[in-house]
């Protein structure tokens, strides 16, 4: 494939794309720089120039997955319909990971990312934010131990625990079960009253 031109400062969103791309259609594992910089169309030396190295973009495309998924959080927050906000968390936080699950497994799997990178950081704190307005924990309260933040810590073990038995499959025998019309959102919603009860 030939270079194509890009205008200055398209160059790195465009890289970003290609590279969410190869790891929605190929995983983590086909994640290189020149299969990035092949995809996009460009040099392969262009991803080096912009990021530094393999590390330095897949932290930079995690920080636009933690952007993308602390919005979606927030707007499930403000708009939770019929279900209480947790809940509506729970549910935005399960539709975030079936939508893009191997960006999901880089945010939270992969040991190549720099969270010393300002990006990543700020994206990641964003997105945690987020977490603890559902289960109205200030950020403050975090560094002190008491109940609310144990309680915190085990709604979200609960949620990520059945985004990440969803992601690996482990809940697809489950699901092709009768009455269960492969329905995820319903198994999650089974599995949060189970936990904490009815929602009211």
């Amino acid at each position: 494939m030939s270079a194509k031109p890009y205008h200055h400062g398209d160059l790195a969103p465009a890289l970003l794309r290609a590279a969410e791309d190869i790891l929605e259609r190929e995983g983590l594992a086909g994640l290189t720089l020149r299969a990035i910089a092949r995809r996009a169309g460009v040099s392969h030396m262009a991803p080096a120039h912009h990021f530094g190295d393999l590390s330095g973009l897949l932290s930079e495309l995690a920080a636009h997955g933690y952007r993308l998924f602390g919005e979606r959080l927030r707007q499930a927050q403000d708009n939770p319909a019929e279900r209480s906000v947790a809940r509506a968390t729970a549910q935005a936080y399960v539709a975030f990971a079936r939508e893009k699950p191997g960006l999901f497994l880089l945010m939270f799997r992969s040991e190549r990312l720099d969270f010393e990178r300002p990006a990543l950081a700020e994206a990641a704190s964003g997105a945690a934010q987020a977490l603890m307005r559902s289960a109205g924990v200030s950020p403050a309260a975090v560094t002190q131990s008491g109940p609310a933040v144990a309680r915190m810590v085990f709604d979200w073990s609960v949620v990520h625990g059945f985004a990440m038995l969803l992601i690996d499959g482990r809940l697809n025998p489950l699901l092709a079960m009768p009455g269960q019309q492969r329905d995820p959102a319903r198994l999650l919603d089974d599995a949060l009253n189970a936990a904490f009860g009815p929602s009211t």
